[in-house]
């Protein structure tokens, strides 16, 4: 199905209209790399009163900055989308972003758990299932400088320099004490591994009792475990079905289903429609990025991304 572009004119949506995606991806340096998933910039380029559409999963923290144009239309799923801000944070979702776009070059960075606990003061669970202008948010205060960034960035087709800022910007950021950082990163990692579908599993992992990883997964990830273990193996079943066939949803089920009506119960939970109704329509924006962000959630093999430049992760390692 080809993609649309979804023209605003008061409350009719008008379409299809031509549009531009262009996105790139940045790895950040070795040390940043535990705490955030890969930076990236995508330019949209339709008409002045046009809006792309589109619909992301279930995703830890991410955090964006609108360099030029109109910052994005967002809502979680099963609420109306509506404008939001220049910097614009969600914290980690259990319900689907619907989102729309309009012209304008936008920057994105996501706050993986461990860098949750790193830089963030507050609970994750205090923000889970939310969106927040971050520029009026005490808890984000310190990205904002990212935000001065983006928008003195020079010229059109430097993004290179200007993603090298930022690491550079990252890596000044304050951080805070996490004495049990092993522990998250090690929770972190687990819950990338298939083999553990249980709470029961991933607490012997972890070698810590029930009552305090829950406690660690409402701090650090936004929700109990046995959640976020539902969420991985639907993001799995998910990967499977758009980055390898698109032909069948069976095929694609993760091992930990009991059968394909529970994955339709997952489905509808996390994404607000069937996965039927998800297959038929259009990704203008996700279909280039989904392999990343796949990668991003511990659900699919990490792609082969640049690094942001050389000096920086060399500058890095010597310090």
């Amino acid at each position: 199905m080809p993609a649309r572009c979804i023209r605003a004119w008061g409350p009719v949506a008008i379409m299809p209209e031509d549009f531009a995606i262009d996105v790139r991806f940045y790895r950040l340096s070795e040390r940043l790399q535990p705490y955030f998933t890969a930076l990236y910039s995508f330019d949209i380029d339709c008409a002045d009163d046009a809006m792309v559409m589109d619909q992301l999963h279930p995703e830890w923290s991410a955090m964006r900055f609108t360099q030029h144009g109109t910052a994005p239309h967002a809502a979680i799923t099963p609420d109306a989308i509506a404008p939001t801000c220049p910097f614009v944070v969600s914290g980690p979702t259990s319900r689907a972003i619907r989102f729309g776009l309009k012209k304008s070059r936008i920057w994105g960075l996501g706050l993986q758990p461990a860098g949750w606990a790193k830089y963030i003061s507050v609970p994750a669970r205090s923000m889970a299932d939310r969106i927040v202008n971050a520029g009026e948010t005490a808890s984000f205060a310190s990205f904002a400088p990212i935000l001065d960034v983006v928008r003195n960035a020079k010229g059109s087709d430097d993004r290179d320099a200007t993603a090298a800022q930022i690491n550079d910007c990252l890596l000044t950021v304050s951080q805070l004490e996490v004495p049990n950082e092993g522990k998250v990163i090690a929770c972190q990692d687990a819950l990338r591994d298939p083999e553990v579908g249980s709470v029961a599993v991933l607490a012997e992992r972890l070698g810590m009792e029930r009552r305090t990883l829950e406690r660690l997964c409402g701090r650090d990830f936004g929700f109990p475990p046995k959640l976020l273990l539902r969420r991985q193996r639907f993001l799995r079943s998910l990967s499977r079905f758009m980055l390898e066939s698109r032909e069948s949803w069976s095929k694609a089920l993760d091992v930990q289903y009991f059968d394909h009506a529970h994955f339709v119960r997952d489905f509808r939970s996390f994404m607000g429609l069937t996965p039927t109704e998800y297959a038929e329509a259009p990704h203008p924006v996700l279909d280039r990025i989904m392999a990343q962000r796949m990668a991003d959630q511990g659900v699919a093999p990490q792609t082969d991304m640049p690094t942001v430049l050389r000096y920086i992760v060399s500058r890095d390692s010597t310090g």
